[in-house]
């Protein structure tokens, strides 16, 4: 699945999400898995709010002068023996890979976790030019068996169960002679262990994505729990990472502040078990490493973000804060998306990405209760953004014709204090008529969609203006 696919039935998918109890009982991990880790690693951190201030000042002077960082980071990497391939969309990515690939003689890929990759969809096209790709990250390995799309961007089969995993294992696993079920984690783990590190001996060439770029040295920067990427960049002949433009920082001092971010906001550690600086191929002397390194970076319109009132997501480190922190996300999982990219976060990249004619449900998909802009670490105004494509979406008239109705109802009365006033006592007498004295209102007219499943509460006295009135003469 590419990022081009925006969520066009979020409503439907959120229905079907929210009627799977499998789904409903996996979802119900994440608070204690990431709010609560998260909470604590902060906690154990007074200079967290320095942290985040410094962080957000490295990137936001990064993006001013990106071009300057780009050609240094090039310079860089052509001096320590490597080739940066400049990619204006997905499928000039694509095709730099798969070139790369091809001069190689690779016949199986390995690839450590990367979103990069699964918004160019890389996979499908590397099986449509005879490559095998291997996914080396155990969540992304399960995900490849069961033919599936990552449904969060750091815990990928967080909508999955053990026993789910387990009869995957058991399907997939019959080639290679196993002919019975695993019931443990350790188990399976063990189990897809064996597998891999025979597949991590025989890949001609290894991918990566970077969770940052360094200009200074050229490295690219890597971090995991499993170790599966420093083996992915190691082992094979060619290692390529694929980044987008935006994953640049000037300096290594300024890598380590933001890493000091990362982990702790997406896994609630101090530190990622493996954090690998990477650049260049093999030097003499060297006992390890990729005779080639290639860097193919992705620009797919973050070039023009830039220069648009979306620029601050640019800062995104892609930590997951923001979804693990979201009521929306927590009830309905990744996949009701249909994007790469889910959650808040998603919601303001997709429509960017793919256009917001395919993906304007997504902006909707929030309560604006601003709990992702709380959490996020580098301080990206998530639901402003989120109401900037709202906006867009009515102006595009993107949206149904009655909510654009009812919206311009509410400018109209909204610029007019009389028409606001009487609107107001109107709607409140209503209100108390249908509630019959009981306090709320069991069927809304036009408002279905909330009494299906809550009662509306019925208002208490009169209009808050008439209240207001009312106590300041007292």
């Amino acid at each position: 699945m590419s990022a081009q696919a925006g969520g066009r039935d979020f409503a439907g998918a959120a229905r079907a999400a929210l009627a799977d109890p499998v789904l409903q009982q996996a979802l119900a991990n994440i608070p204690a898995g990431f709010q609560e880790k998260r909470r604590n690693a902060i906690s154990r951190l007074p200079e967290w709010d320095a942290l985040v201030a410094a962080a957000v000042a490295i990137k936001d002077r990064t993006l001013d002068n990106l071009d300057v960082h780009l050609e240094r980071f090039e310079a860089k990497v052509t001096a320590a023996g490597g080739r940066v391939h400049w990619c204006r969309d997905a499928g000039e990515a694509r095709a730099a890979v798969l070139s790369i690939c091809s001069n190689a003689g690779a016949k199986t890929v390995l690839k450590s976790k990367s979103m990069i990759a699964e918004e160019i969809a890389l996979n499908a096209a590397l099986e449509e030019n005879g490559i095998e790709p291997v996914e080396t990250d155990l969540g992304e390995y399960v995900l490849q068996i069961r033919a599936e799309a990552p449904s969060h961007i750091i815990a990928p089969i967080i909508h999955l169960n053990r026993g789910q995993i387990a009869d995957s294992f058991l399907e997939s696993h019959k080639k290679y002679g196993k002919t019975e079920r695993c019931d443990s984690a350790r188990a399976l783990l063990n189990e897809a262990r064996e597998i891999l590190r025979g597949k991590f001996l025989s890949g001609e060439a290894g991918i990566t994505g970077a969770n940052l770029l360094v200009s200074e040295t050229g490295s690219a920067v890597i971090v995991t729990n499993e170790g599966n990427a420093d083996l992915t960049l190691t082992l094979p002949r060619v290692h390529i990472v694929v980044a987008s433009i935006e994953k640049l920082v000037p300096t290594v001092a300024d890598a380590w502040t933001i890493l000091r971010l990362l982990a702790r906001s997406a896994t609630g550690q101090d530190i990622t078990a493996y954090t690998t600086f990477v650049g260049g191929p093999r030097r003499t002397g060297d006992a390890e490493g990729p005779e080639e390194f290639h860097v193919v970076l992705l620009d797919n319109g973050r070039a023009g973000m830039l220069a648009s009132p979306f620029r601050d997501m640019l800062r995104c480190i892609k930590c997951a804060a923001c979804m693990n922190h979201c009521p929306v996300y927590a009830a309905v999982g990744g996949h009701a998306y249909a994007s790469v990219y889910p959650g808040p976060m998603g919601a303001v990249l997709t429509p960017w990405l793919a256009g917001i004619e395919h993906a304007a449900e997504l902006p909707n998909a929030s309560s604006f209760c601003g709990r992702c802009e709380e959490v996020c670490p580098m301080k990206i105004p998530i639901p402003h953004l989120l109401r900037l494509w709202r906006e867009k979406e009515n102006d595009a008239k993107l949206s149904s014709r009655r909510s654009r109705i009812l919206l311009a109802l509410w400018a109209f009365a909204a610029r007019r204090p009389w028409a606001y006033r009487l609107g107001a006592r109107v709607l409140v007498r209503g209100l108390n008529r249908l509630s019959q004295g009981a306090g709320r209102i069991r069927e809304l007219p036009f408002g279905a969609a909330w009494t299906a499943t809550r009662d509306f509460p019925a208002p208490e006295g009169g209009t808050f203006q008439a209240l207001y009135a009312k106590r300041k003469k007292r």
